[in-house]
């Protein structure tokens, strides 16, 4: 890990919503072929659009010195099980790769998954990221044997992932910072 302050992670809120839009809109410029979206389609939505993800998802993001450098984010789809959520829009700047901050954002979000009452936490993640992949199988992520065809910048086989989780379970941060 390298040296400096500890990432602390932040949720987002209606205060702090325009930094979690500016963070998003730099992952999706910065690693394009890691999302089921574009730069240019979320960059056209309207303030109101970003707000109503407030109301559908967890969000947090991560900051170095009061500098936001990552996010990620808790959604429940309606064809998922009632005790699974989906990890998505994992992302933090290259800047701040190997500061921890990966780390704490997905303990972040499955310990929120846990205390939330869910029993497993599903992800997708591209074929082509092996870092990805190491990061979630260090959190004990395995394999479900699923896999689709992501059709942007020419397609992208997407893996999907699986962990269980205590529900109802406290959180277990172990280094940096979560704020409540």
């Amino acid at each position: 890990m390298a040296e400096g302050p500890a990432p602390r992670i932040v949720p987002v809120t209606s205060d702090n919503w325009r930094t979690y839009r500016d963070v998003r809109l730099a992952a999706l410029l910065d690693t394009p072929r890691a999302f089921a979206n574009t730069y240019a389609v979320s960059a056209a939505y309207p303030d109101e659009s970003w707000l109503a993800r407030l109301t559908t998802m967890r969000i947090w993001l991560a900051e170095v010195d009061d500098r936001p450098v990552g996010t990620v984010s808790l959604w429940h789809s309606q064809d998922q099980p009632d005790d699974a959520v989906y990890l998505i829009g994992m992302w933090v700047s290259a800047s701040a790769r190997g500061t921890g901050a990966s780390d704490l954002l997905v303990r972040t979000a499955v310990d929120a998954a846990a205390e939330a009452g869910f029993a497993h936490v599903d992800l997708e993640v591209a074929e082509e990221n092996l870092p990805a992949q190491r990061l979630y199988e260090r959190h004990g992520f395995v394999r479900t044997g699923t896999t689709w065809d992501n059709p942007l910048y020419g397609g992208i086989r997407e893996i999907g992932y699986s962990v269980r989780v205590d529900p109802g379970c406290r959180p277990r941060v172990a280094s940096g910072t979560v704020d409540a």
